[in-house]
């Protein structure tokens, strides 16, 4: 059995383009896909650690630096991450997929570990953290068989399906066997951001980093805990940041807007939003 970590990666992104190559530490010399890369080849449980980028010639950054920092890669489709994560996952025998993303510089591999054993111990289809939102965004991580990203792929027609890797697979929890893993009791912080989306999130990233970070070293979910702890003041960074949201409905896509709008202060606008949704019913 073979078990692979695919991270999705490409250079193209709408709120801070360029992010995976973003040095981090800031004026480290190494980039924000290679710590990624580094973090999850210390895996204990992982066979083989995959870049997934597209076929686009702008990601040929991406593959030259997956490679650089030891990884295999895979170059599919840009749009339909589904196929891309199939291709990567056919080409390389993969039994078990984890799907890490590359705005997550801070993936721990223990707690990716910990999913690894739980997923086996559990018979499962799809094991996650993120089937109940307890560990803070930047964390997140997913573990699904070869047999259920293949259903998926096949099976799998509407938009969300194919730009969002296990939406098929989450969507359908009577068909799968789900397992979830929550944090510990006590760190439970779904609201903090870890993650690299908008320039505030890479400005939290790079005070992280220059607290944590010690070349070789690993640090973990723990310590970034302890971290916020220490100095709850790093929190205020991106606090205004909004996570990227997939909604099932168009009712809750609006209460999503609603929610971004009121987190920027621009009440005047989630008012009229409001009001026009209100009319609608």
């Amino acid at each position: 059995m073979k078990t692979g970590v695919i991270i999705q990666a490409r250079m193209s992104s709408t709120r801070l383009p360029g992010k995976v190559a973003k040095e981090l530490p800031y004026g480290g010399g190494i980039t924000v896909l290679e710590q990624v890369v580094r973090r999850m080849k210390k895996c204990s449980l992982a066979d083989e650690v995959i870049v997934a980028t597209t076929t686009g010639r702008d990601d040929d950054l991406v593959v030259r630096l997956a490679r650089k920092a030891g990884a295999k890669t895979f170059r599919g489709s840009r749009e339909d991450v589904l196929a891309r994560y199939y291709g990567a996952a056919g080409k390389y025998r993969l039994d078990t997929v984890v799907r890490i993303t590359s705005d997550c510089p801070c993936a721990d591999p223990a707690l990716v570990d910990s999913l690894l054993r739980l997923h086996a111990r559990r018979g499962a289809d799809y094991t996650a953290n993120v089937v109940k939102l307890t560990y803070p965004d930047g964390f997140d991580a997913e573990v699904f068989s070869f047999a259920a990203l293949q259903r998926a792929h096949r099976q799998g027609r509407t938009r969300p399906e194919r730009e969002h890797v296990t939406f098929y697979i989450r969507s359908r929890p009577a068909e799968f066997k789900i397992a979830s893993l929550q944090a510990p009791a006590g760190q439970r912080r779904p609201d903090l951001r870890v993650t690299l989306d908008t320039p505030d999130d890479y400005l939290l990233l790079c005070a992280v980093y220059d607290n944590l970070y010690a070349r070789g070293g690993t640090f973990g979910f723990a310590e970034v805990m302890d971290l916020f702890l220490r100095k709850p003041w790093l929190e205020e960074i991106n606090r205004r940041s909004a996570a990227k949201k997939v909604t099932a409905t168009q009712s809750d896509e609006v209460r999503e807007a609603l929610r971004v709008l009121k987190l920027q202060e621009l009440h005047r606008a989630a008012a009229l939003l409001a009001a026009k949704a209100g009319k609608k019913r």
